[in-house]
């Protein structure tokens, strides 16, 4: 029986880029390992085509399906977050969030169905879930990303999409190195606020060096950054129903017809800062022990401000309104006679923290066996203040305020304005106009509040100025794991892999809101602290008054009531979620011949034993607000089995046809985990008195704290043929049948213990009646659902020396992902886009270097946030874009003084791609539309 030889040429790439983190191989001895490298030429190369054939050479060498990026020299990958790096890769695309490739879907799933690891070990995002935010991982501190689009039973951060595995530099044995970033960035778009640039700067140093005859290792990265974005945004209400039977001309109306019901149309600003630490040292004090330690922390604050205007239109605004347009079931023109328009000075921070640490101690016990043990402990703290302050023409009920009307026409952006064909406009640019008081009657939740009772003829519906929402997120997460590897000679095995590992993770959030009220109530003033006008002539609206409303929220301007005594929505959503995950692993290799053709692979198995709890409340909401909140608790506990089978057949030289079949599995989202139910009693005489369940006062919506995983079953099939050591095509097919989805059920359920009283009952006008049913409809979140997903995958990196000698330098990355699939309700998987395209052209000689990069995907269901900050699904209409990079490395200049020196010009989202988001799939229903401007970097990076 013949054992698989890597190439020479790959054996030499593994072992040149060794510092740049481990080989997805298994294990050597230090005998083997010295073996193979005498016997191997090592070639240095350096830059694009360096990274890519280190990224070709780990995809080569992996017994599963993976791709792989590969830093061009250390602390290089060519974007400034990991997230804009691996949205380029095959099968994979990147999510814009407010003009940052943030989220990531492989193969159709997006970033809550995806393991995430760093060195192995899972890690912790900054989200409201699982799903990790790409973009706030500094690519300084990576030096190989793997990305496995099948599994192996050793890997601990599993999901239905994949799993990404972030790697960081191995400083042991590596020759010192220190490398210095820096970038200047500016937006295109100038800033529509006037308290904001659209300028900032990244700077980052690396030093790697071993010591004590290259039995100590330091790694040390930091990092800086602070990068602004411009946006430009329309958000419409919705869509609303047509009363008008005819247009202005006379034309009728269809039924159906529908009608954009109001807009929020902003300038928002923003800048992201983030200071980023990791810490990495190896120490080998024997042939036969290695120890790791390494830490990472990142510091981020994100800063925006959104100003502009919130204004109802036709039917959900006023119903004097006439329409002049109408085209298939859309009013596509119109004028509405009058609006209190609100000015909204929006603002948002979002501070968070993140600290990882890791021991990792491998001991060889002989030449053919070693163990390893690893633990690591990560924690998130993560707040979000969420500031809304309204201002207008005067506060709500003041009579003689001037009102706003408008004319509209709908567009692919969204709705344009211009002025009524017969009314004034009214100014929302002056400062002796605009007041900082709300002009709309939006408070009547704090009709229970005492202090708003009966002052001077206002009620509490006018006390409203403002909102905040201000959720507290914490997450801590512990992990052991201990393995055995070795050599073994069982047949066609030749490897054996068995282990233990235990996760320990806990997630809480606490729903703070309150609503804010100006201190001149129930009068109004002028607003404190002008900064001047925010620009809203995209929409064809000249501007609004812009000031700072977060620094007033903190400096205790506005009265605050707790939201908590009247939405119900503030306890029902604070919960604590606890879960313990024991990991029982066996993994054996195989590596053999068949009729001449060597066969290599892995066969695995993974039992993982869960248990995970939940403590929340279920809250209760009447007539009078808000009433109580009653601790609950869930907890449920459960084992599921997950077989591997990978297979890779070198069918000719370099040739390979590579299969696998596998069980997958997605940890339930944690939101939904939540053991809390949410009550609602809807009051009114006809609801009370009812004895139809149709008709119950009765209803509610809960968590579901024993939700089972995400389940699939997949099956893979590709071919990769590596024609060169930088280049290579590959076809592949996928199938993942999706045997347990979770799917939004409902039930009849009994409110009997909700029942208070003197509370749930009608007016005094029908005798205090208590209602005639305890019964009604709850919501809930449950197992059960199926579905599928299938593509097909093409991909190739082709170096055009091959195709002509003239052509030397120049090279193509190119990629095309099909997809279809649905779940068995007809909704669709969160991320799942039918078609994914990705293009990198590059030049790379002599010291110069240029690179050009497109993306592009089709629509796909993502979410969005809604009311209180709160998830919503909502369709993205798909994006292309655009990014290029031009650079000089002085090392090939010849001059010495300048050895080491690179400079790069970057620019991102080169055609200003913008992001649209639609109510269903027609896409003249604009619900979002966001235009960002062109990005660019230029940028310095000095190795020495």
């Amino acid at each position: 029986m013949k054992k698989f030889n890597p190439s020479l040429i790959t054996s030499a790439l593994i072992s040149s880029g060794l510092v740049f983190g481990a080989s997805p191989v298994m294990a050597q001895s230090a005998q083997q390992q010295a073996e193979q490298n005498e016997a191997v030429e090592v070639i240095q190369v350096s830059g694009i085509r360096a990274s890519l054939q280190r990224a070709q050479a780990i995809k080569m060498d992996s017994t599963s399906i993976v791709e792989a990026l590969s830093a061009e020299d250390i602390g290089k990958l060519p974007d400034t977050s990991v997230a804009e790096s691996l949205a380029r890769l095959p099968g994979l695309a990147g999510e814009r969030r407010n003009g940052r490739t943030s989220g990531l879907s492989i193969r159709g799933f997006n970033e809550n169905y995806i393991g995430t690891s760093l060195n192995g070990r899972e890690l912790l995002g900054m989200g409201d879930n699982r799903g990790v935010e790409f973009d706030l991982y500094p690519s300084e501190i990576v030096s190989n990303v793997v990305v496995y689009k099948t599994p192996e039973a050793g890997l601990m951060a599993q999901g239905i999409g994949g799993t990404v595995d972030l790697q960081t530099v191995s400083p042991l044995g590596a020759e010192r190195t220190i490398t210095f970033n820096a970038n200047i960035e500016q937006n295109e778009k100038s800033s529509g606020n006037p308290d904001f640039d659209n300028k900032g700067h990244r700077f980052a140093f690396n030093y790697v060096d071993s010591f004590a005859n290259d039995t100590l290792g330091v790694a040390l990265v930091l990092s800086s950054l602070e990068t602004p974005r411009q946006e430009e945004q329309f958000r419409g209400w919705g869509y609303a129903d047509v009363s008008k039977t005819e247009t202005a001309d006379g034309e009728a109306i269809p039924a159906g017809t529908k009608v954009l019901g109001g807009h929020d149309s902003f300038v928002r600003s923003a800048m992201l800062e983030r200071d980023s630490v990791a810490a990495i040292v190896e120490y080998a004090p024997s042939d036969d022990l290695k120890i790791k330690f390494d830490a990472l922390y990142i510091d981020f604050l994100e800063n925006d401000v959104r100003r502009g205007l919130e204004e109802g239109g036709a039917e959900w605004g006023t119903g004097a309104y006439t329409v002049t347009g109408v085209e298939d079931g859309l009013v596509t023109e119109g004028y509405y006679d009058g609006f209190y328009s609100v000015v909204r000075n929006d603002a948002r921070s979002q501070d968070a923290e993140l600290t990882t640490f890791g021991l990792n101690v491998e001991y060889q016990i002989n030449d053919y066996w070693e163990a390893e043990f690893d633990l690591s402990t990560g924690k998130v703290d993560k707040t979000i203040t969420d500031v809304e302050s309204y201002s207008g023409v005067g506060r709500a009920g003041i009579d003689g305020r001037p009102i706003t009307a408008r004319s509209w026409e709908m567009t692919s952006t969204g709705a344009v304005y211009t002025d009524h064909p017969t009314m004034a406009p009214v100014d929302l640019t002056d400062p002796s106009l605009i007041t900082l008081a709300g002009p709309q009657a939006w408070g009547g939740a704090l009709a229970p509040v005492e202090r708003f009772q009966g002052v001077d003829g206002f009620g509490p519906e006018t006390a409203q100025d403002g909102f905040v929402n201000q959720p507290i997120f914490e997450e801590e997460l512990t992990s052991a794991r201990f393995e055995v590897k070795g050599f073994v000679e069982w047949g066609i095995f030749s490897g054996l892999n068995v282990g233990v590992s235990y996760q320990d993770r806990s997630k809480s959030k606490i729903n703070n809101g309150a609503f804010l009220t100006a201190p001149t109530w129930p009068g109004d003033a002028p607003i404190p602290d002008v900064l001047g006008v925010a620009d809203l002539s995209f929409t064809g609206i000249n501007g609004v008054l812009a000031y700072d409303s977060l620094g007033l929220f903190n400096e205790g301007f506005y009265t605050e009531t707790d939201a908590a005594l009247f939405e119900n929505g503030r306890f029902g959503d604070t919960y604590t979620i606890d879960e313990e995950l024991l990991t029982v692993f066996a993994k054996l290799d195989i590596d053999t011949e068949f009729s001449g053709i060597y066969v290599r692979g892995n066969l695995g198995l993974q039992m993982v034993s869960s248990d995970q709890a939940g403590t929340g409340f279920s809250t209760t909401t009447g007539p009078g607000g808000f009433t109580e909140a009653v601790p609950v608790t869930g907890e449920d506990s459960y084992t599921d089995v997950l077989p591997t089978l990978n297979l890779s057949f070198e069918v000719a030289d370099n040739q390979f046809v590579r299969t696998s079949m596998s069980k997958v599995m997605s940890r339930p989202r944690m939101d939904d985990m939540r053991p809390n139910a949410q009550v609602d009693f809807q009051f009114n005489d006809g609801n009370i008195l009812s004895g139809d369940i149709e008709n119950s006062p009765w209803s509610a919506s809960a968590g579901n704290t024993a939700l089972k995983p995400l389940e699939a079953n997949q099956f893979d099939l590709a071919y990769e043929n590596y024609f060169a050591d930088d280049g290579y095509f590959a076809a592949a097919f996928f199938y993942k049948d999706l045997t347990n989805w979770h799917r939004n059920g409902e039930t009849i359920a009994d409110f009997s213990d909700s029942y208070i009283p003197g509370f749930h009952q009608s007016s005094e006008e029908t005798g205090n009646q208590a209602p005639v049913l305890f019964e009604g409809p709850l919501s809930f979140v449950e197992d059960g659902l199926t579905g599928f997903v299938r593509g097909y995958e093409l991909q190739a990196s082709v170096p055009m020396r091959l195709v002509s000698d003239a052509l030397d330098g120049f090279g193509l990355v190119a990629s095309a992902t099909f997809m279809d699939g649905e779940l068995d309700d007809g909704g669709r998987v969160p991320g799942l886009s039918d078609e994914i395209y990705q293009l990198t052209a590059y030049y790379e000689k002599n010291g110069f270097e240029f690179r050009i990069s497109g993306s592009k995907r089709d629509v796909f269901s993502t979410e969005a946030r809604g009311l209180s900050l709160s998830l919503v699904e909502t369709m993205d209409r798909g994006f292309e874009l655009w990014d290029a990079q031009i650079g000089y490395d002085f090392s090939e200049s010849g001059i010495e003084a300048l050895k080491g020196l690179r400079v790069t010009l970057q620019a991102q989202n080169l055609t200003d791609q913008d992001t649209v988001q639609t109510d269903g799939d027609d896409p003249r229903f604009v619900t979002l539309y966001q235009s960002f401007g062109a990005n660019y970097l230029l940028g310095v990076n000095y190795t020495f």
